[in-house]
């Protein structure tokens, strides 16, 4: 152990005495996350006042007084567009983003028809890769079936028939998601980043400890000192999984402070991120910390430079970024072998402290085993690994 501890300091202070290196992995670690959640705050925001302004754009507002009067009734401001070349250019900006509202456009038969009972046919005119124009098409939608459900009603009322017979039910909404439950919704995406925090943090380290060390020739004569390559090993890893963690828990420090900048009010009220989500976050990353520092390590004590190494673990790299991408993709929901799966476990059980749900043991155990499992057999490989060398 004495061993072991006098190699984990040596490869700690070699980690942190590069201190441009640190930098690269602190700052994506540190500012991606925040940064990525505050811009989405700021298009929440955006929404948000899109909204609150309530307004309604037309083109041939003319053509159907009686729908004009009943938009402004529901407290929406109506802006008119005056002629074609107008539309025009307003349709253009729609497909060019710069506007945010789609456009409604009355025909001009829309009273005619209205009067001898025909059905006329109104316009909505949207872009659907135009993200806030999209949203205001709900509004704009839910008003026209308020019009419909006015106009039958009436219909229905002069010709003496009851009005219930429009709604044959009447429908009670019951939401079971908790405030936190609807923010994760849109917080999903901090797991990964605190994930690939872990990943970034360890890969560094456990290159140049191994390939690193390689390359400059002074692997071979710390191999040739008495102390058993099992303490070797273990000093190493220690450094790695450490520098590992400390990365993480920075990232998700980050995000303390982040969350008091949002710009979204609703997001703010209910995005609840403090010390005990810190902490949760930290401690589930543990054995994912553990076991990638292992895996990286034994994948690079086998390669003669740190470029060859660096080519070697793009494999994990893009493995453990994919694995939250499973949970999105998977509409069955939540499987019970996700716990089991490195990266994917982790991400599954940070999504459920983000809804403000209470873990359970049965819950947290499997990514305990599995990332403890593959560091002591990652661990046994690097140390014959090394032993086959200084045979060699």
């Amino acid at each position: 152990m004495k061993q072991a501890l006098i190699v984990f300091a040596k490869e700690l202070s070699d980690a942190l005495r590069d201190r441009r290196t640190l930098l690269r992995l602190l700052i994506p670690a540190l500012l991606m996350g925040p940064l990525l959640l505050m811009a989405l705050s700021g298009l929440i925001a955006s929404l948000e006042n899109q909204a609150e302004r309530r307004e309604v754009v037309v083109y041939g507002a003319e053509n159907g007084p009686t729908l004009i009067n009943f938009i402004e009734r529901q407290t929406y401001k109506v802006v008119t567009l005056k002629d074609a070349k107008t539309r025009e250019g307003y349709e253009a900006a729609l497909r060019q983003g710069k506007n945010s509202a789609p456009l409604l456009v009355i025909p001009a038969d829309f009273e005619a028809k209205l009067l001898r009972g025909e059905s006329p046919a109104v316009e909505m005119v949207t872009d659907s890769a135009n993200q806030r124009a999209s949203a205001g098409v709900g509004a704009l939608r839910g008003l026209l079936r308020g019009f419909n459900q006015e106009r039958a009603t009436l219909n229905l009322a002069l010709r003496g028939v009851s009005t219930e017979l429009l709604e044959s039910i009447d429908i009670a909404e019951r939401d079971l998601a908790n405030a936190q439950a609807r923010a994760s919704r849109l917080t999903a995406m901090i797991p990964m980043f605190i994930i690939m925090a872990v990943l970034y943090g360890a890969l560094t380290a456990a290159l140049d400890s191994t390939a690193g060390e390689r390359e400059r020739g002074s692997l071979e004569p710390l191999l040739m000192n008495p102390a058993p390559h099992g303490a070797i090993v273990a000093g190493k890893w220690g450094a790695v999984a450490l520098l590992g963690m400390a990365v993480a828990l920075l990232s998700s420090l980050s995000f303390v402070p982040a969350q008091w900048l949002l710009r979204s009010d609703s997001l703010q009220a209910m995005f609840q991120f403090g010390p005990g989500e810190v902490l949760a976050f930290w401690l589930l990353q543990i054995p994912l910390a553990a076991g990638l520092s292992a895996l990286l390590m034994a994948l690079a004590i086998r390669s003669k430079t740190f470029k060859e190494a660096q080519a070697g673990s793009t494999l994990v790299v893009t493995a453990v970024s994919l694995m939250p991408m499973v949970s999105l993709l998977n509409p069955g929901g939540e499987a019970p072998w996700y716990l089991w799966v490195p990266g994917l476990a982790q991400n599954t059980l940070m999504l459920a402290v983000l809804k403000g749900e209470a873990l359970r043991w049965s819950q947290v155990l499997p990514g305990v085993v599995v990332g403890f499992a593959l560091a002591g057999v990652a661990l046994v490989y690097v140390a014959r690994s090394m032993r086959a060398a200084v045979a060699r």
